[in-house]
């Protein structure tokens, strides 16, 4: 990995600058009226040319070396967003260029853009008590020996044990490939309709069959950092336990339509979006097809698509608003979504005694970053320690700095055709993109 990394560090120097798709997209009229504006990186201290030879050089990097086939990178620096372009195209054939306005599958950083803003909204109302027992709001796991007093606090830190994943598909596909038709149909039916794919409707009671493995599962009895997704395949059915909504009405309501972020949501196949949707994998084990339009993380797909864990689909600029409003400890545009308390818990390293980064659901720098260099550092060496994001499988990246008031956005589908390309990881690409912009003040 070192030696390829020294291989994009030179090229840095030397690569030819490369025409991103830099076209404002309609959407870009309208930001000043939503908080966001766009602006130039000359008009923030930064230096304009440096940015795009550097950004358009690794990028340029990652495409010929098939970290991903294409992407893009908004970054937006004290409320302006000053860097935002596409490369690339959707797929290794070359056919759809890459768009400014196009949706991508945010896979896990639908943990801090879905779960997030209605877990805080619940601790804010005292519907949910960060260090109560789980099971008191989660009761599936009374009585449950290992779990029962596992707090949510310890939930969202990943420090509460929980195994990282469980592979439910197991559950629905048959040893020779074929699905389970006691599983899964072809078509709608009263009982069938959580749909997964064009074709393909998982039993609407699925879902009580996957908590009830989850509930089996084994908590460690180390409590260390490990991160886990698991619980967040509970808060959509806990939020609507809570709040009397479904997850995503309740999310729309509070959170995406007063932010202006019309494009945040799930399952956009089915929403007729004028966008262009980015592909991701092509799935040879349960879809049989380029899943295109459709969560790619089976077991949200298993949930019909709308799951905490994985599941939301958004644009770059949308992204940015909710990234925003976070660094901005809850206030986007003059309207208050969490107090400034909230945020500022839930951003804040938990458990740094256990050598754990993690804040609560968001992810954080290593507790040693800014001693370290660009190879060994998570993510780039410079951000503040004050600053948090999150990562997705799909080859997504999300990133906000309180300090230096900077919001990273990369987008990609690194998954494409297969999830074992990644060269993305290999080459730090959001890394070394995310790096240009601490170097470049003039």
């Amino acid at each position: 990995m070192k030696i390829k990394l020294l291989i994009l560090i030179g090229l840095l120097l030397i690569a030819p600058e490369i025409k991103g798709q830099t076209e404002l997209p309609p959407i870009a009229k309208n930001l000043s009226a939503k908080g966001l504006r766009y602006g130039s990186p000359t008009e923030v201290g930064m230096d304009s040319a440096f940015i795009h030879h550097r950004v358009d050089s690794i990028m340029d990097h990652g495409i010929k070396n098939r970290a991903f086939p294409g992407a893009q990178v908004l970054v937006a620096k004290n409320g302006s967003i000053i860097f935002h372009k596409a490369y690339g195209h959707h797929t290794y054939d070359s056919i759809q260029p890459t768009g400014l306005d196009d949706l991508y599958d945010l896979a896990s950083v639908t943990k801090i853009a879905a779960s997030l803003p209605a877990l805080m909204t619940l601790v804010e109302e005292g519907k949910l008590d960060l260090d109560q027992p789980f099971s008191r709001y989660w009761k599936r796991w009374r009585g449950k020996k290992d779990k029962e007093e596992l707090t949510l606090r310890e939930i969202l830190a990943h420090q509460a044990g929980l195994v990282p994943y469980i592979v439910y598909l197991n559950k629905v596909i048959k040893k020779n490939g074929e699905t389970k038709s006691r599983f899964v149909k072809n078509d709608p039916r009263p009982r069938f309709n959580h749909q997964a794919y064009d074709g393909i409707y998982i039993k609407n009671r699925f879902r009580n069959k996957m908590y009830r493995i989850m509930e089996r599962s084994k908590v460690s009895d180390e409590k260390k950092y490990n991160y886990s997704g698991l619980s967040f395949l509970i808060y959509p059915e806990l939020t609507k336990q809570l709040t009397g909504q479904e997850f995503e009405t309740y999310l729309q309501k509070h959170f995406y339509e007063p932010l202006g972020a019309s494009t945040m949501g799930f399952n956009p196949k089915l929403k007729g979006f004028p966008n262009k949707i980015v592909p991701t994998e092509q799935d040879t084990l349960f879809r049989h097809a380029l899943t295109h339009g459709w969560v790619h993380d089976e077991n949200a797909a298993l949930l019909g698509g709308v799951s905490g864990n994985a599941g939301l689909f958004a644009s770059a600029t949308d992204l940015a608003k909710l990234m925003q409003m976070y660094m901005q400890f809850g206030v986007y545009e003059g309207k208050r979504y969490f107090s400034e308390d909230t945020v500022k818990e839930f951003i804040k390293v938990q458990y740094p005694e256990n050598e754990n980064r993690r804040g609560l659901g968001f992810d954080k720098p290593l507790l040693d970053n800014d001693s370290l260099g660009f190879v060994d550092a998570y993510p780039a060496p410079e951000v503040g320690s004050a600053s948090f994001g999150h990562s997705g499988f799909t080859g997504t990246f999300v990133w906000a700095d309180p300090e230096k008031q900077l919001v990273y956005i990369f987008l990609s589908n690194r998954v494409n055709p297969s999830r074992e390309h990644r060269n993305l990881y290999d080459l730090k690409i959001r890394e070394a993109v995310q790096q240009v912009f601490y170097q470049a003040a003039l």
